[in-house]
């Protein structure tokens, strides 16, 4: 062992050289000829490999598990290197063990006294003002106010995933009466970039669109990148999606590789899904993104675990996203530009960690509520989850806040949700429903590529409707342009969605003011 030692020390000394980034000079290297001189003059501690148990490349290469730190303990006894046979096997397994691995205990996220004093006065650029509540349940009509417009509550959220909505212009968007839309930073991150928003003046002017943003920090990506959508990871009970073999922590290998995501304490390493190139999200980074961005509201990182997730993960990744927000409010902070943020509230269907989040997350000074994380399997266990979740809003200043359902926005969702106190919903389903040739109505989902529509001559898709599809064109010739793959049939479809989803809301909105919801 001492001399396998003394070989390490030499080989280290003699490939060794040190240089001072500040000066680029080249320092001596350290003459070593003895054990004893190796172990004072400190190179072991820089070597961790050659002192391991095991010498293999594999084992001096692989990377240490999540949320371990690998750390080399310092030699104090001499003499344990240098027994020999004498020694018992506990003795030598115990000395010659010079890396070891122990969980790393995370300090709590910082507390309310670690922001200061004037984060928590109310904005001049942002506020939720309350129009009425209603006698019968916690629905409430409300209206957000934010530098590029009003937005009224409950209110739908239409998701323009690269900066567009799929087959709709905005304009035609607006007409409608949609207010705010949902941008996704990953998506921008990777093209065009924060940086060229940014020289455009901010996506409002990149997109021409005077109208209030909301972006989110790519949290959901590294979900979605694991395990496809949300229905896809329920379907599976938590498998990857596609994946061949299951690798560290579950994420998928398929595509763009076994690394596609790596969590860490600083933030998520992606691979871009357009090329396979790395970068790193942080805390910080995201924010510093959506700054460059400029949307009117902005969401702190956070980590979505799937829903099959064990109890012990699950309360590891709340923590993490305790930190990761903390971390991205004080970047934010920094520099706030108008912008209001939003928390998101995790902890899965557990009450217990869901009423852990809430307290921490709403005694920061964040200027609404993100309601994300796993929300249940199905409408019915989402229905039970926000029934013992939204009171917790209730209480003191928290219900002079915004909140917000992330990702869950069709009809009978909304319906039960808005009676339960939440303001905004987002979604892409309408427009993705559009893009497969099915369209809402009051009399429910109608799918256009049936042949039962071949001669729906002077049909509307809902006869009280009066957006521009219904007010042009018959299912009988929406029919025609699916079955014929014409690419206007979907900017039909999905702007007959958009206006539908705007006209349910504000139906929402009058029988809340009126009593009857």
């Amino acid at each position: 062992m001492r001399i396998a030692l003394l070989e390490s020390a030499m080989l280290l000394a003699s490939s060794c050289a040190f240089v001072p980034r500040h000066t680029g000079a080249r320092c001596n290297r350290p003459s070593i000829k003895t054990l004893e001189q190796f172990l004072s003059c400190g190179l072991w501690k820089i070597a961790p490999p050659l002192l391991t148990a095991s010498s293999s490349s594999k084992a001096t290469e692989e990377t240490p598990p999540e949320n371990v730190e690998e750390t080399v303990q310092p030699i104090n006894d001499l003499e344990s290197l240098t027994r020999t046979d004498g020694s018992s096997s506990s003795e030598k397994s115990n000395s010659s063990k010079r890396r070891t691995s122990q969980k790393i205990v995370f300090p709590p996220p910082q507390p309310a006294s670690e922001f200061p004093d004037w984060a928590f006065e109310p904005r001049s650029f942002f506020s939720y003002e309350l129009i009425h509540r209603s006698s019968k349940s916690q629905a409430r009509v409300g209206k957000i106010h934010t530098p590029h417009g009003t937005i009224d509550t409950p209110g739908f959220v239409a998701v323009a995933t690269n900066g567009a909505l799929k087959g709709v212009d905005f304009r035609d968007a607006d007409a409608s009466g949609q207010q705010l839309v949902f941008a996704n930073t990953y998506h921008l991150l990777l093209h065009p970039g924060p940086d060229i928003i940014e020289e455009a003046g901010g996506i409002h002017k990149y997109t021409r669109r005077n109208r209030p943003f909301i972006t989110d920090s790519g949290g959901f990506q590294v979900f979605s990148l694991a395990y496809g959508s949300i229905r896809e990871e329920l379907e599976s009970k938590g498998e990857l999606k596609r994946a061949t073999t299951r690798v560290k922590d579950g994420y998928r290998t398929d595509v763009v590789g076994h690394d596609a995501v790596k969590i860490t304490e600083d933030g998520v390493v992606f691979r871009s899904y357009r090329d396979g190139t790395k970068f790193l999200l942080t805390p910080e980074s995201t924010v510093q993104a959506q700054k460059k961005i400029g949307a009117d509201i902005i969401i702190p990182l956070d980590e979505l675990p799937g829903y099959y997730v064990d109890r012990d993960k699950l309360h590891e990744s709340l923590e993490r996203t305790h930190r990761w927000e903390a971390r991205s409010l004080q970047e934010h902070l920094k520099d706030v530009r108008q912008q209001a943020m939003y928390c998101v509230v995790h902890g899965g269907v557990d009450p217990e960690f869901r009423r852990k989040s809430v307290d921490y997350l709403t005694s920061l000074p964040f200027d609404g509520f993100g309601i994300g994380g796993s929300l249940g399997n199905g409408r019915k266990e989402l229905r039970e989850l926000l029934s013992w979740l939204m009171p917790m809003f209730e209480t003191g200043d928290r219900s002079r806040k915004p909140r917000h359902l992330l990702g869950i926005a069709d009809e009978e969702s909304i319906r039960h949700a808005v009676t339960l106190g939440i303001d905004t919903f987002d979604s892409c389903y309408p427009t993705r429903l559009g893009r497969h040739g099915t369209v809402m109505s009051r009399q429910g989902t109608i799918k256009l590529k049936s042949s039962s529509h071949a001669r729906s001559f002077g049909v509307k898709i809902d006869s009280e409707c009066n957006c521009p599809t219904c007010q042009i064109y018959d299912r009988a010739y929406l029919w025609h342009l699916f079955k014929a793959n014409e690419p206007i049939a979907v900017t039909l479809a999905a702007t007959h969605n958009i206006h539908y989803m705007n006209d349910l809301t504000k139906s929402i909105r009058d029988d809340i003011m009126n009593d009857r919801l």
